[in-house]
């Protein structure tokens, strides 16, 4: 693992505290990564014991839309060997307070995303559904947000970019947000064929990722 120097200060002590606080940032970046996953992989095991199939990405007919899922599968998955490979390098060159916001952010991000999962219960899946029919959820943190889910992904993805930022990282979570956004597009296009003038009323009323509008 490499060590930075802190604040771009040398001598013994600023080595010792580079030293220290790696550890630290390598432990919570983890902590964040597999917390995320645990919540992801735990939500679709528990449907599947209901017979509800949680991953539907790539799964409709529509050109567009199955070429956006498919995308976005691809880079969800690509970028966790990316962040790994950061994590276990300590490769960043991003200053230790930027890192420590990173931490904060991932795990703000992870903490929302868990709250939008149990509050879209069994509602809840990883792309478009084809065929399975849905409820309509919009109270609690979807209150506040259409897509917490999603806002609790790009905060994960950009908290660990800023305590491991480096170009190749960069270029991973640039591309997953941006399919993430295109996702969410693609939803909103959707979402009005089965629920009609409820989700028109209530996207009117509600931000795409924060905040009440009036």
């Amino acid at each position: 693992m490499s060590i930075s120097i802190i604040g771009g200060a040398d001598g013994p002590t600023a080595i010792f505290l580079a030293g220290k606080f790696g550890h630290l940032f390598l432990i919570f970046a983890f902590l964040i990564l597999v917390f995320f996953y645990g919540i992801y992989f735990t939500k679709q095991i528990m449907q599947k014991r209901q017979g509800i199939q949680t991953r539907q990405l790539g799964r409709r007919k529509e050109k567009e839309i199955r070429t956006t899922e498919i995308l976005l599968s691809a880079a969800t998955v690509l970028i966790v060997p990316v962040e790994v490979f950061s994590i276990l390098s300590d490769w960043s060159i991003m200053p230790i307070v930027v890192r420590i916001g990173g931490i904060l952010l991932g795990v703000l991000g992870d903490l929302i995303f868990l709250v939008a999962i149990l509050t879209m219960k069994n509602s809840w899946r990883a792309g478009i559904p084809d065929k399975d029919k849905t409820e309509f959820v919009s109270h609690g943190i979807y209150q506040y947000s259409r897509n917490p889910a999603f806002l609790g992904f790009d905060m994960m993805y950009v908290g660990i970019l800023l305590i491991y930022f480096n170009w190749l990282l960069l270029v991973f979570t640039v591309w997953v947000i941006v399919m993430l956004h295109l996702q969410i597009l693609q939803e909103e296009k959707y979402l009005p064929t089965v629920f009609g003038d409820e989700y028109l009323r209530y996207k009117k009323h509600t931000g795409r990722y924060l905040g009440r509008k009036s």
